[in-house]
């Protein structure tokens, strides 16, 4: 059997933890740049605001409701959902992390420790919500397809939101209230095509023969599809894993990229402007590479235009920048990200965003060394000085120290600012728990 535990309109719950005051009321987080709502409370579904809606087209009726506003905080909401994993692992014999907000349990052979699914399900709802304040839903089945499922059902399922689908009587009935769309591995593609066949519900697409969803859904994806709809697991399992500090993090055996992208405030045309920009990013997407033990061999710059121009065309341009060897070596990485950014700009074009991706990820250290590379001496000095750089980092502020490339803006009383291309958030809450200054006063 396996559980998924789904964190309720997660962002807008890490919110409340440190707000109690907003329970009950209205409440929506926005993207980065403060674009549109990515995350509503109940309260905020109910007035009909709808997920993606643009923060500038709604706003008149979330002041008119008086909903409460919060710019992304994308460091509180990820060390919450550390907080989360690190309880949900005293629960089950393995835990994997799907997302920032939700969560698989194995519990494969705890029947005696859990004889009765609905009650340890319950009394792990119960446990997170008293050492995080987060509030959840679980789903328990005994593939992870109808986990989701359950969980998805689960929202509906009166005041304890725990749904056990534990019989095929059970997962029977709750494939007939699940819209086709609603299955997970069924995408929209795929989705639309069922419609077209008169497929509606995920009951009708299980009492399909095996053969057919084999045939028609993509080879050997459909035939897992309906094995694991018919209770019979077949995906992989992906545990977490704890790092050197006993932090739970997601597995990075199947991770084949690292990302740091972002939208700008205001369009940006000035060169050293965009080079702080690429530079930052790749900072810190070079300092995910190290704390995973990883290593890239391609780094891929991108800038976008204005999406929403008149004019026809790409609106994001991307370059690719091989490396003779992999690294996470942050200079050599940024120099690589920098000389991306030379070769795709253009003089006179306004970008309104950008980002730094590495790929070709292998496990740090382990990599054969090239003909020109520096020499296994230099790779050691790079290394302890990059364990010395996020060592200053982690205990006195993230990107304390840095690069001078990726910009040192300081006001008139020596003050560091705000870049030019840093984006608007506007209504961002303080860094509760990863900042000392912002940790409450009693």
């Amino acid at each position: 059997m396996y559980a998924l535990v789904d964190g309720n309109n997660f962002y807008v719950s890490c919110e409340r933890v440190f707000a109690p005051r907003l329970e009950g009321r209205p409440v929506v987080v926005l993207s980065n740049n403060d674009g549109c709502l990515i995350s509503r409370s109940a309260e905020a579904k109910a007035l009909g605001l709808k997920m993606g809606e643009p923060y500038h087209l709604v706003r008149p009726l979330l002041e008119q409701h008086r909903v409460q506003v919060f710019s992304s905080n994308y460091a509180l909401y990820g060390d919450m959902s550390r907080r989360v994993v690190q309880v949900l692992s005293h629960f089950a014999a393995g835990v994997e992390v799907y997302s920032i907000d939700e969560a698989f349990l194995d519990f494969r052979g705890m029947n005696l420790l859990a004889p009765n699914l609905m009650a340890y399900g319950q009394r792990v709802q119960r446990t997170v919500r008293q050492h995080t304040g987060i509030p959840t839903c679980v789903g328990i089945a005994p593939t992870k397809t109808l986990a989701k499922l359950a969980n998805r059902l689960a929202d509906k399922h009166g005041e304890h939101k725990v749904l056990v689908l534990e019989t095929p009587a059970q997962w029977e009935a709750a494939l007939a209230q699940a819209p086709v769309e609603s299955i997970w591995g069924v995408g929209r593609r795929y989705a639309r095509k069922l419609r077209e066949m008169n497929i509606s519900t995920g009951a009708e697409l299980a009492a399909l023969p095996e053969a057919w969803l084999r045939r028609h859904l993509g080879g050997v994806v459909g035939q897992r599809l309906w094995r694991e709809l018919h209770g019979q697991p077949c995906l992989e399992w992906n545990p977490a894993e704890w790092d050197e500090d006993d932090h739970l993090q997601p597995s990075t055996a199947h991770r084949h990229s690292l990302t740091c992208t972002r939208s700008f405030g205001r369009p940006q045309h000035e060169a050293a402007a965009l080079a702080e920009a690429v530079a930052t990013f790749a900072a810190k997407a070079a300092e995910k590479l190290r704390r995973h033990g990883l290593a890239a061999h391609v780094v891929t710059v991108l800038l976008g235009t204005d999406k929403h121009a008149a004019d026809a065309g790409p609106k994001t341009f991307t370059t690719v920048v091989s490396l003779p060897t992999g690294t996470n070596d942050l200079g050599e990485l940024t120099r690589a990200a920098l000389r991306g950014l030379r070769q795709l700009r253009r003089t006179g074009v306004a970008y309104y965003r950008a980002g730094v991706l590495f790929s070709g990820l292998e496990p740090a250290g382990q990599g054969q060394l090239g003909l020109f590379s520096g020499t296994a001496a230099e790779q050691q000095r790079s290394h302890r000085l990059m364990m010395t750089v996020d060592s200053l980092n982690a205990r006195f502020g993230r990107q304390l120290v840095r690069l001078a490339a990726a910009g040192v803006a300081k006001n008139r009383v020596g003050q560091p600012q705000q870049p030019a291309w840093a984006g608007r958030a506007a209504h961002r809450s303080p860094l509760y728990t990863t900042a000392w200054k912002d940790l409450w006063t009693v």
